[in-house]
């Protein structure tokens, strides 16, 4: 056993040597030297790259164009949804404010008393309110006035 532990050393020995790694049938690890084929393949790839990130706004316009309004609804959601995170974080401020929050409930209290007194006690006033909301939504809409 001890020989075959000797002739493995031996044979590890003799395939380490530096005479291996320099030997003018081996390439050095760094590559240096690239291959013109090498090159070729780089410039290829590189156009290649090139091309396709310059029509990229062709892309993005003719994708923009295609899905206009489902683009537009969810960009109207998500600023809805940030809108209202905002306000609630804002209303939250306020809230902790001693002060405040009762005097902005008093004030709530006392707009909604004049609010139903001015637009929904009298059947006339019923009609202004509605007329006026009606002239709204047309504006918002876009349509133009039927009145």
């Amino acid at each position: 056993m001890a020989t075959n532990l000797e002739t493995d050393d031996a044979v590890y020995a003799e395939s380490n040597t530096a005479a291996d790694f320099n030997s003018p049938g081996t390439e050095p690890l760094t590559g240096d030297t690239p291959t013109a084929e090498t090159v070729e393949t780089v410039k290829r790839m590189t156009g290649q790259v090139v091309d396709k990130l310059g029509e990229l706004p062709k892309y993005f316009g003719e994708f923009f164009q295609e899905y206009k309004r489902p683009l537009t609804a969810l960009g109207l959601i998500f600023g809805a949804f940030i809108a209202v995170k905002l306000t609630l974080a804002i209303l939250d401020a306020i809230n902790d404010v001693p002060v405040l929050a009762p005097l902005f409930e008093l004030i709530g209290l006392i707009y909604s008393g004049w609010f139903i007194y001015r637009y929904l006690l009298k059947a006339s006033n019923r009609r202004e309110l509605a007329t006026e909301m009606e002239a709204l939504k047309d504006q918002v809409l876009g349509r133009t006035s039927q009145i």
